[in-house]
């Protein structure tokens, strides 16, 4: 049977979607980044399209997912935290392909809690927001314990790999900060595991696929495998967006006075105890330097997928989006992870290509959300979502044309309530239902709007690292209240429409789509 060179029209392509988890939108070489380098997703935005300003709908990790797979924003589908239910009644991605006729299958996680209400108390699935996204059939699950990939590095060898100690590197003292590299190899990380999988599931196929492989890194802990451990130096990369020090971010905003001084080393080293902020500028530069590495195994890997679906003869008949849930801060404003209101976990990278669209290198300067990725797959499947969506589909971008109307500005969300402990609730002495933030930003000015604190705005022609809020100085006083309006006004527009479009009618039911 001859290899099939394109995808022909009307055929059904292949879909393949990559998440990374907490990768930043700046570092890709294909976007200019200091020292980052990462030639195969270079390679996959030569042929196809490059969205330079993409950023998530929220964060961390359930919530950001949320939104990538049911094309809705925070204040729609209502996943708070990490633990927060997904409401059943959303439509998504997987279920969507499954309509269009594939098994879409999952390769890694998708931490998404389930809804509890019809399933019995004592059921497993609810004691964990680690579940799997409703329609995809999970082929290899890897969630944060990583006991599939342990299991997998003992059948190699490595009798050792019992825990997530495998990941201090050797000779290291467990919670020290260190380039030396962990025991397992470049072909042995939780990266090349999955890469494997897939690929090696690729080869069972008969028929058009959807997959979607979810790489944990550039997750911490942060450890890379050699030659990555060292690849770069901390002296590489921009400068730090952050102010002289720890104590003058804290200060700057209430926010910042809760949530810096409870982020502990342990989330992001191996075995490290205490506060971040026992970590000066030269410990943040030594994590920013193994990052890095990490983000260039990944790309390692990707090379290796690329090629399998070259040999395999189905590049050209693939439909392939590469993006992360949400970014890291790597040391800008004196922290790392997500969460906030900063752009350092916000902006992610997105490249699509699309065979059939006959466009290449196309690079997108316009605001996309993760809440576009659900609509452009709908669209690209020929399939209709089953309830409104607030994104809106990037086909007209990979196919090298414009939209009219457009969005001008970024929207994301952040909800830091506590239902389980109550701490930020008690801290702030305000309801859950306060303790939440939106951003809205374009190319001038960035507002932040808390439910129950002071707001931010940032003039990011003059201060594009965000060190000065200006929303309480006089001079910015219409800024302030025009960019409150547009956010407003936003919110409203986005309100569920499932149903507000449709009008019953003496003749029957009629739908007005926008």
């Amino acid at each position: 049977m001859p290899k099939p060179t394109s995808i022909e029209k009307g055929a059904r392509p292949n879909v393949l979607l990559i998440t990374a988890d907490q990768w930043r939108g700046d570092c890709l070489s294909a976007a200019g980044h200091a020292c980052v380098k990462t030639p195969n997703i270079d390679a996959l935005a030569r042929e196809g399209t490059l969205f330079r300003q993409h950023f998530a709908g929220t964060a961390p990790c359930s919530p950001a997912r949320a939104t990538l797979y049911t094309g809705l924003y925070q204040m729609n589908h209502r996943v708070c935290r990490n633990g927060t239910p997904l409401d059943a009644r959303f439509d998504n991605l997987a279920l969507a392909a499954r309509r269009a006729g594939y098994d879409p299958t999952l390769f890694g996680y998708t931490d998404t809690a389930p809804d509890p209400r019809g399933m019995d108390a004592n059921d497993p699935h609810l004691t964990t927001y680690e579940g799997v996204l409703p329609g995809f059939t999970a082929r290899q699950l890897l969630p944060e314990h990583e006991r599939q990939w342990l299991s997998w590095l003992r059948s190699r060898g490595h009798t050792d790999a019992i825990s997530r100690d495998i990941h201090i590197p050797v000779g290291a003292e467990p919670g020290a900060i260190s380039d030396a590299a962990p025991a397992y190899s470049r072909d042995e990380t939780q990266t090349a595991f999955l890469s494997g999988e897939f690929i090696r599931w690729m080869g069972e196929q008969d028929r058009p696929w959807f997959a979607h492989v979810s790489f944990l890194r550039p997750h911490p802990p942060f450890s890379a495998p050699e030659p990555f451990n060292r690849m770069f130096g901390p002296d590489d990369g921009p400068a730090y967006a952050r102010a002289a020090n720890a104590q003058a971010e804290e200060a700057s905003h209430p926010y910042l006075a809760y949530a810096m001084p409870r982020s502990d080393k342990g989330s992001f080293v191996y075995s490290a105890t205490g506060p971040l902020s026992g970590w000066n500028a030269e410990d943040f530069a030594a994590i920013r330097a193994i990052y890095y590495g990490m983000i260039a195994e990944v790309d390692d890997q990707l090379g290796r997928i690329w090629q399998a679906l070259k040999d395999a003869g189905a590049w050209e008949n693939t439909l392939v989006v590469f993006t992360s849930d949400h970014a890291e801060m790597a040391g800008d404003h004196w922290t790392l992870g997500k969460g906030g209101f900063f752009d350092g976990s916000y902006h992610v990278p997105l490249v699509i290509r699309d065979p059939a669209s006959g466009a290449a290198g196309g690079i997108v300067e316009q605001f996309t959300s993760a809440a576009d990725i659900f609509p452009t797959l709908c669209e690209k499947l020929g399939v209709e979502a089953k309830n409104g969506l607030d994104g809106r589909s990037l086909m007209p971008f990979v196919n090298g044309g414009s939209e009219p109307g457009w969005r001008d500005a970024a929207f994301w969300e952040f909800d830091f309530r506590d239902i389980a402990a109550g701490e930020a609730e008690r801290h702030f002495g305000m309801r859950s239902d306060q303790c939440n933030l939106a951003v809205i930003r374009d190319a001038r000015f960035k507002y932040v709007h808390f439910a129950g604190l002071p707001p931010l705005l940032f003039n990011l022609s003059d201060d594009p690292m965000e060190l000065k809020n200006v929303a309480a100085d006089p001079a910015y006083a219409a800024t302030r209240l025009g960019y409150a309006e547009k956010l407003l006004s936003l919110r409203a527009r986005h309100l569920d429409q499932t149903l507000a479009y449709t009008e019953l009618t003496e003749k029957g039911p009629v739908t007005r789509r926008p």
